[in-house]
């Protein structure tokens, strides 16, 4: 892969303030892209903004709740009047939902995993295909999950949230194929995150798939690059992962 192969792209990567989102915002500007951090935690994106800034890099840190659509507007918004436009997307913010049965799951914690990671991902799309568009190209890129595609015992906000994530990445894809702006889902399978380590801490077992490839965030980088460097005419609706197995 060349070396600053996003020259001249514009990115916004939500979630951008810790692990894998983080990441992949360091990685698309080492190659060359000016890049939007998104997160609700101001502190955090900032942080990520002046590491690539440091670096040599071009990025801004923009404080957004995902679920509210105004503030995501606001996001995009800023990135394009920073940066002239926006070629790629990478819908990251997320959260894991309660580790419980349906029975014993509080319903409103079920509905913000759905808010975050549904809801938060149609705001994200409707404010960005515009400008997508007026590319005449992009990519959109979805962070799925092998539970999205199989399911989960005690996981069935995350489980449901994330199939339903990757229902929109399809239904996306087939609505952009004609403005060549692809839509594919990442799947990174187990990644070591702060979110993962504090549910460890509390008991929980977070991956516990014998033979599985446990990652650091950087490890999701190098899938991430490959996708947002795909030719227009390229791979579209597909989900792409890093897991080992499907099991």
């Amino acid at each position: 892969m060349q070396e600053r192969a996003l020259e001249g792209k514009v990115a916004i990567v939500t979630g951008a303030g810790r692990g894998i989102g983080r990441a992949i915002a360091i990685g698309y500007a080492r190659a060359g892209a000016a890049v939007c951090c998104a997160a609700r935690t101001a502190a955090q994106i900032d942080d990520t903004a002046k590491e690539i800034e440091r670096a040599g890099g071009a990025a801004i840190a923009v404080p957004t709740d995902v679920t509210r659509l105004a503030s995501v507007h606001a996001m995009v918004d800023a990135t394009v009047g920073r940066y002239g436009g926006l070629d790629i997307v990478v819908i990251n913010a997320g959260v894991n939902g309660e580790r419980k049965s349906v029975e014993a799951a509080d319903p409103e914690r079920w509905r913000e995993a759905m808010d975050v990671n549904v809801i938060g991902a149609v705001n994200c799309a409707h404010a960005a295909i515009p400008h997508l568009k007026r590319r005449g190209a992009g990519k959109i890129i979805t962070m799925g999950s092998g539970i999205g595609h199989r399911g989960s015992p005690q996981r069935s906000a995350y489980a449901c949230s994330k199939a339903a994530l990757w229902m929109l990445t399809r239904v996306l894809a087939q609505e952009l194929v004609g403005d060549n702006i692809s839509v594919n889902e990442l799947i990174p399978g187990p990644v070591v995150t702060s979110m993962s380590q504090a549910q460890a801490s509390r008991g929980q077992g977070v991956f516990g798939i014998a033979g599985e490839w446990v990652k650091g965030p950087e490890d999701v980088v190098a899938l991430a690059l490959f996708l947002a460097t795909q030719p227009a005419i390229g791979p579209t609706a597909q989900s792409f992962s890093l897991m080992r197995r499907d099991t």
